[in-house]
């Protein structure tokens, strides 16, 4: 006689279900009776003893195994660090002794993830008693013998760092950190000075291996108890010191994931900042999977899971090949103090910072320090002359080559004097009595007003990047007025500050400056007079009159030391102090804006000579040139 096959009917699975979140009354049962007499029941203990949480051995009571499904049932809990499990039996086919269930597992897994699937289980029939026949199957259809499923995490993969022309400027790598144990090296001080002078010897090869302080560094060191980290160093120059400070009692040297740079030598401080505000951005979302693995842990399978989901590369401004041509440029004068800053002005994107070695002695000048603008600041004296005192380009003014403006001998550069001329032509020449002439006339705080309406005197926060724009003075008092029309007396600004005003030139407005794209990372205005200025735009006529001079600083004036270089308009600047004079030029050419200055070195021509070898190394030989004009 045939064993009749039993199927569920949905109401009758809506009530196993329902049993099933009601597993500790069944379990209760389960626990102090007899085995269930018909298979159904059996297969409805078994899963809701499975279901509840510490009640392996329950479940297992349930196997023709009891022993080895309680091990099993409590480890895949465990492993797959589970939360909670939902089972819904779906039918039961018997015949005679034997009989086929099968079911549906929903696991709650950390962090909201579920994990689902279909499986069956067999079981048997001995006298009046129904049992679950134990295989690693039962708990998963693609579990062999001795495999158990566990939750493992697939870490996302680290995106990249990219510049504004989409070159790779830091990439996920490994770095080396030295560590000091303080507690096993004869001498904190020896062993310090010791690597001191190991990194010494392999910067002599490599300027981007860092320096440190030896003293320094043992005095941070005698208040650590255990391991201290002296320095990181990357992946070539971590091998090299291995070889070499690896035999050191109480020195180790750690390998560790790190954001690298492919060319350790582009703008490396940048960088260095740019890597610990991004570090987040780039990490991505990790993935999950549940995989069927050995005891020993040996993956067999993948049998569940979420891939990682990599984080978008994040978009800094720099340019490989506008920081590369900058910092070539500056190199040429390895003598001096050299610096340049180029930005995009459509976009306020800051596309190099360069400085020379002797620069960078002095710190972070390119972006902050502060110098007497010179002539550069004739552009803002200009625009004021144009707006507010109906001057044009053609207008004609006095250019005699000194004048006494209130007590005040002004000079123009070796005495030069152009007689009456029209005011372009003074531009061009770069006369400073007919400057420091229309800055008197202005009334006190006008000056001050425009500056700040071309971002000088503005002070940004742009993430990533420390920067001052500059200062010019109310001018209360005429002599202020009067040598601040050239850029001297209390005027004073940054590369920095000055390549922001040629960017205002040539896009018709201040634009906001930034290093790191994306809405996470941005650039405020913080204090009023930038608010304020930010939202103003400039006449649209009187620029384009002051273009039209600038433009004639390149063809038929002192800047003419770049007229090679495409249709650049410009402005040069020679600043004097006590200890000689600053050389400047500054200007924009297409869609780059640019300000160059060689601190103390002399006449506008040098700067211009180094702006003129940035613009070749930028075009190269058949190259298309980057923002040029024809």
């Amino acid at each position: 006689m045939r064993t009749p096959t039993f199927s569920l009917s949905s109401a009758t699975r809506r009530s196993i279900t329902a049993a099933v979140t009601t597993a500790g009354l069944v379990l209760g049962a389960a626990a102090c009776t007899p085995k269930p007499d018909v298979a159904d029941d059996a297969a409805q203990a078994f899963l809701s003893a499975l279901s509840t949480p510490g009640e392996a051995s329950v479940a297992g009571g349930e196997t023709d195994n009891p022993d080895k499904a309680s091990q099993a049932i409590d480890q895949v809990w465990k492993s797959l660090q589970a939360e909670g499990l939902r089972t819904e039996l779906k039918n039961v086919n018997s015949k005679d002794n034997q009989a086929t269930a099968q079911y549906s597992m929903h696991w709650q897994l950390p962090g909201g993830r579920d994990f689902s699937y279909d499986s069956s289980m067999s079981l048997t029939r001995t006298g009046d008693d129904w049992s679950v026949r134990w295989q690693p199957a039962v708990l998963h259809p693609e579990l062999g013998a001795n495999q158990h499923l566990e939750l493992r995490s697939v870490p996302a993969p680290v995106a990249n760092v990219v510049g504004s022309d989409g070159a790779v400027l830091l990439k996920p790598g490994t770095q080396y950190r030295i560590l000091v144990d303080t507690k096993k090296v004869a001498s904190v001080l020896g062993t310090m000075r010791r690597i001191a002078g190991e990194l010494d010897a392999l910067r002599a090869g490599d300027k981007s291996v860092p320096a440190i302080n030896p003293e320094k560094k043992a005095e941070e060191a005698d208040g650590v108890d255990g391991e201290y980290s002296v320095v990181s160093v990357n992946q070539a120059q971590g091998k090299r010191l291995q070889e070499v400070l690896g035999n050191i009692e109480g020195v180790r040297m750690n390998e560790e994931p790190a954001l690298v740079r492919p060319d350790p030598s582009f703008a490396p401080d940048i960088m260095s900042r740019v890597s610990s505000v991004v570090e987040k951005d780039l990490q991505g979302v990790n993935g999950w999977k549940v995989v069927a693995a050995t005891n020993e842990g040996n993956e067999v399978a993948q049998v569940g899971g979420e891939e990682a989901k990599s984080a978008p590369s994040v978009r800094v401004s720099l340019s490989r090949k506008v920081q590369e041509a900058a910092q070539k440029a500056v190199n040429t004068r390895a003598d001096s103090k050299v610096m340049m800053v180029v930005m995009r002005p459509s976009t306020g994107e800051v596309l190099a910072v360069a400085q020379s070695e002797k620069a960078d002695e002095d710190g972070n000048t390119a972006l902050m320090g502060q110098y007497p603008p010179g002539s550069t600041f004739k552009m803002l004296t200009a625009y004021a002359g144009l707006q507010k005192q109906g001057l044009t380009p053609d207008s004609i003014v006095d250019c005699p080559g000194t004048q006494d403006i209130g007590g005040r001998v002004v000079t123009n550069y070796n005495g030069f004097s152009l007689g009456s001329t029209p005011l372009e032509n003074a531009f061009a020449k770069s006369c400073n009595t007919t400057f420091a002439d229309i800055s008197t006339k202005l009334k006190p705080g006008e000056l001050k007003d425009v500056a700040a309406q071309f971002g000088l005197g503005a002070d940004y926060d742009i993430e990533g990047l420390e920067t001052i724009t500059g200062s010019v003075p109310e001018g209360e008092t005429m002599l202020d007025r009067t040598e601040a029309g050239y850029g001297q007396g209390l005027d004073l600004a940054s590369p920095f500050g000055i390549a922001l005003v040629a960017s205002a030139v040539a896009a018709g407005k201040v634009p906001t400056p930034y290093l790191i794209a994306g809405d996470n990372h941005h650039t405020e205005a913080n204090n009023d007079e930038a608010k304020k200025d930010a939202k103003k735009k400039l006449d649209p006529k009187i620029i384009q009159e002051l273009r039209r001079m600038m433009r004639a600083v390149v063809t038929n004036g002192s800047g003419s030391g770049v007229a090679g270089a495409g249709e650049v308009y410009a402005k040069t600047g020679e600043a004097e102090i006590n200890e000689g004079s600053h050389s400047w030029l500054a200007g924009y050419r297409g869609d780059l804006a640019f300000a160059t200055l060689i601190v103390l070195g002399g006449g506008s021509e040098h700067a211009t000579a180094v702006t003129a070898d940035f613009f070749k190394n930028l075009d190269g030989p058949g190259a298309e040139a980057e923002g040029r004009q024809e």
